[in-house]
């Protein structure tokens, strides 16, 4: 079986794994001060909001981005968070499952996903007034800023092609 130092492969597994690619590009040894400015801007951004509902967040966009290395950094920190495997299997069809996450959650769900994917160039007025009615202006604004942020981060992860599997959880 051909795996890397950092993964282990299942108890009796005979298969034998794809190989891992490099990144195309390790942006931030090469643009040092944008990825300061950005984990500063990440900090930033997450004032405020409650860890589990940030991570839920960081986990859908990056599943609509399909940024890898997100999804392994995001889903391995809201396990840290406390989240349940459950909750973070269920993102993807989050509004068929919508009986694992409170309104609050799904209101920020909705937006992210209005966020992520501006296809009609702009955030419906229904999505934005849902997250309105669960989150005080000051609480909004800064989960605008997270899920805004994360899609930045996306971008860089996807175009660079950075390699997931080997974030451990708290690391950023």
């Amino acid at each position: 079986m051909t795996m890397t130092s950092d993964h282990t492969a299942p108890a009796g597994a005979t298969a034998e794994y794809a190989p891992e690619h490099a990144p195309r590009l390790r942006w931030a040894d090469h643009a040092p001060e944008v990825y300061k400015a950005m984990v500063r801007l990440d900090a930033a951004a997450r004032r405020g909001l409650d860890p589990k509902l940030l991570e839920l967040v960081k986990v859908r966009a990056s599943q609509l981005n399909r940024c890898a290395m997100c999804l392994d950094m995001h889903s391995k920190d809201a396990l840290a968070a406390g989240e349940s495997v459950e909750r973070i299997v269920q993102l993807s069809a989050w509004e068929e499952s919508a009986h694992f996450y409170t309104e609050k959650e799904l209101a920020a769900l909705a937006l992210t996903e209005a966020v992520t994917v501006l296809t009609d160039g702009f955030v419906p007025d229904e999505v934005y007034a849902r997250a309105a009615a669960h989150f005080e202006e000051p609480e909004l604004a800064q989960l605008i800023a997270a899920i805004t942020v994360i899609n930045a981060w996306n971008r860089f992860g996807v175009t660079c092609r950075m390699t997931p599997g080997h974030y451990s959880p708290g690391r950023h």
